[in-house]
């Protein structure tokens, strides 16, 4: 087998992952900010770490993985005045500020759930660790890296550029920007007065009499700044320095940029040795955003409720959508893409189920009937493994899991002999099918009970059609075929009588 590499981030090339510690994980995913329901941008990046914490354990690594939840203190976009989502937030709903991370908490976790992520080690919340927090601030401010004003703390990102950059830890180091190029993109917060310099972020701020959500600190009644909260819990779970930090490419800056600033002052050194981050999502060839009315709610995406989509569309197929394109590349949604998706997943599942039913025993003793097909398999099998350790292209596993579909339903219809694979082939088949689809990429049977009541409804029609052709009456057998095949679902007759479906 083939080594592991990771596309880093931090060093903009494909490195092979070695843990810090062997056969043990750390990994750090920034979490949702829980002011909102969950949308479709929050699909990628979970079910993305999620195959990565999958795979990590098919390896055989322990793995702490840590996704923290966002619940005080998030400023808003770029261009907005500062103020904390939450607060904001509960007071349109007239709900406790804690009332509402709540509401939205089990909303995420619905979600999750829903997509068969596997739970965190560790969740946190920022709420649950303002002490941290404020000890990390006063860190760096005897450090002489922040500065109080009016109560609010600043980081100082001129000097710490100046310092660090000389020890080869500059700011930027991450995002690749100039500091000097930074100035007019770094997110505007009120009192810009207060500040020394533009690209400085806030640690800690001031909190208004009005401001909901707020804490007693050394500087006064406040909250904390975005970014300082990421810093303190990592450090905290997972040491001054561990193996892989994550989430989406939105996050490398500023936020993920000024984590490591944080950190570097508090512990000399960059936190994480690998940075992963997934690529944006796009709605039909345009970015997500309220002004295009295109901010599509999971719970829209499972019903089929927003006016964008024609349909429902299982977490299933969701997620096996995501997983048909690297996770490093723009992935655009749009409706006939999904529903391409939904027809694929239940092709290569219904592969899947096939396999499981095979007899093992029915391959050649040791020796394939037909070498050409079972070197053509192998080849496959084998390059699974290859695709996955190159930065988790799942898109390639994928791709290489379909072209062996056809072998397996020749298999079964009897167009292929049942000895044309050896009988380890066919073992290795089974396996990978299985280790990939389910172990490793989280899928499951969503039909359930469902398509066990459709199979008795088919099996009954089959029975009508079947006692139709029994009387030569080929106009009702013909109608039902024919009627079926409308609705979607495909009748096959085997040679030996019986009747199989598919939907199409």
């Amino acid at each position: 087998m083939s080594s592991l590499y990771f596309y880093n981030s931090l060093t903009r090339q494909k490195e092979q992952f070695n843990s810090l510690i062997p056969g043990r994980v750390g990994m750090y995913v920034c979490g949702p900010t829980v002011s909102g329901e969950s949308h479709l941008g929050h699909a990628r990046p979970f079910i993305t770490f999620d195959i990565v914490y999958r795979y990590l354990n098919h390896l055989g690594y322990q793995i702490r993985y840590v996704r923290n939840i966002t619940d005080a203190g998030h400023f808003e976009e770029e261009g907005r005045d500062s103020e904390d989502k939450i607060s904001k937030k509960a007071v349109l709903e007239k709900l406790e500020p804690m009332e509402l991370v709540q509401k939205y908490t089990n909303l995420f976790h619905w979600a999750m759930r829903e997509f068969n992520n596997i739970e965190p080690s560790i969740e946190p919340t920022a709420t649950g660790h303002i002490v941290e927090q404020i000890v990390m601030i006063e860190k760096i401010i005897a450090d002489g890296y922040a500065y109080i004003a009016n109560g609010s703390v600043y980081f100082d990102v001129d000097k710490y550029h100046k310092n660090f950059g000389a020890k080869g830890m500059p700011y930027g180091i991450l995002s690749g920007r100039v500091l000097e190029e930074q100035l007019e993109s770094t997110r505007e917060l009120e009192s810009q007065e207060e500040k020394r310099n533009k690209s400085d972020f806030a640690l800690w701020k001031n909190a208004a009499p009005e401001h909901i959500m707020r804490w007693q600190s050394p500087w006064g009644l406040g909250f904390p700044g975005w970014h300082i909260e990421c810093s303190a819990m990592s450090t905290k779970y997972l040491g001054e320095e561990f193996d892989i930090h994550g989430g989406g490419m939105d996050l490398q800056f500023p936020h993920h940029e000024c984590e490591i600033a944080q950190s570097t002052v508090c512990n000399h050194r960059i936190p994480a040795r690998f940075w992963l981050h997934n690529n944006m999502i796009t709605i039909n060839g345009r970015k997500m955003g309220k002004s295009y009315n295109n901010v599509i709610k999971l719970s829209e995406l499972f019903s089929g409720s927003h006016e964008l989509l024609t349909q429902a569309y299982t977490p299933m197929t969701v997620r096996f959508f995501i997983l048909q394109t690297h996770y490093r590349s723009t992935l655009d949604f749009g409706n006939e893409a999904l529903q391409a998706s939904e027809k694929g997943l239940r092709r290569i599942w219904d592969a899947l189920v096939l396999l499981n039913k095979f007899d093992l025993n029915i391959g050649g003793n040791g020796v394939a009937g037909d070498p050409d097909l079972d070197n053509h398999c192998n080849r496959l099998l084998i390059a699974l493994d290859d695709d996955m350790n190159d930065d988790l292209n799942t898109a390639k596993v994928l791709a290489g899991l379909f072209e062996m579909v056809p072998t397996i339903n020749s298999i079964k219809d009897g167009h292929t002999s049942t000895d044309a694979l050896s009988k380890d082939t066919l073992a290795l088949m089974k396996l990978k099918f299985n280790t990939y689809l389910v172990d490793i990429f989280g899928l499951k049977d969503e039909r359930g009970q469902s398509d066990e009541k459709l199979s008795s409804v088919l099996k009954l029609i089959s029975e009508i059609r079947n006692d139709a052709r029994a009387k030569k009456d080929f106009a009702t057998s013909d109608k039902i075929r024919n009627q079926l095949l409308d609705a979607g679902i495909q009748l096959k007759d085997d040679k030996d009588g019986g009747v199989s479906w598919e939907v199409i």
